[in-house]
């Protein structure tokens, strides 16, 4: 990882329209004297598909309680992600607790290939050509938050170049993703700093 974000609280009013996306819902009982006691977490992915993407969690003792729960706290939570042409600017492996997810930038018409819960979060952040490997943990709430951290550590040519001290035209000469050579790089970077102005 070459750069660490600080965290930036990112008003959820001035992104566009958020979409949701349910991952899991869990169903938890607790033995009182009284008898069980039945109560629900859900667990939700939100993002206007223009790089920005936020996980929450809602616990309640109805199902439609716990989601809108979850979707609250995601919009606490929404992170900015760099799309470059629809892919991410390079590598990146996502760590939480036991889960690990690799994700690698793609070539122009591939898609996203992911399992269910790492698909939501990267179309959802807006990224259309995508190849992840699940290294760790299946548990999709664990699962989930390893990407989100992954997504966290991406750095841009922008930032690079900042942290390096190199002019940005020269890191953008160097900066290579799958099929896309360096005239057409150059365009797609313009274009995703213009979407992240957008994004505040």
């Amino acid at each position: 990882m070459l750069l660490k974000k600080n965290k930036q609280f990112i008003d959820p009013n001035k992104v566009g329209e958020l979409k949701e996306r349910l991952i899991h819902v869990n169903r938890n009982v607790r033995v009182t004297k009284g008898g069980k006691r039945l109560s629900f977490t859900a667990y939700v992915v939100v993002g206007n598909e223009k790089g920005v993407v936020g996980f929450g969690r809602g616990k309640a003792l109805e199902v439609p309680d716990a989601i809108r729960k979850a979707v609250e706290d995601a919009k606490k939570n929404l992170i900015k992600v760099p799309v470059i042409d629809g892919t991410l600017p390079h590598e990146v492996i996502g760590h939480y607790g036991a889960g690990k997810v690799l994700m690698r930038p793609a070539s122009p018409g591939t898609g996203v290939i992911a399992s269910a819960p790492v698909r939501a979060v990267l179309e959802l952040a807006g990224v259309k050509d995508v190849l992840t490997k699940n290294l760790g943990s299946t548990n999709p709430h664990v699962v989930v938050r390893a990407v989100i951290e992954g997504l966290k550590d991406l750095t841009t040519p922008e930032e690079v170049a900042t942290l390096r001290n190199i002019p940005e035209s020269e890191i953008a000469k160097r900066w290579r993703l799958p099929g896309r050579g360096p005239k057409f790089l150059k365009k797609a970077w313009e274009e995703a700093k213009r979407t992240e102005d957008e994004n505040g």
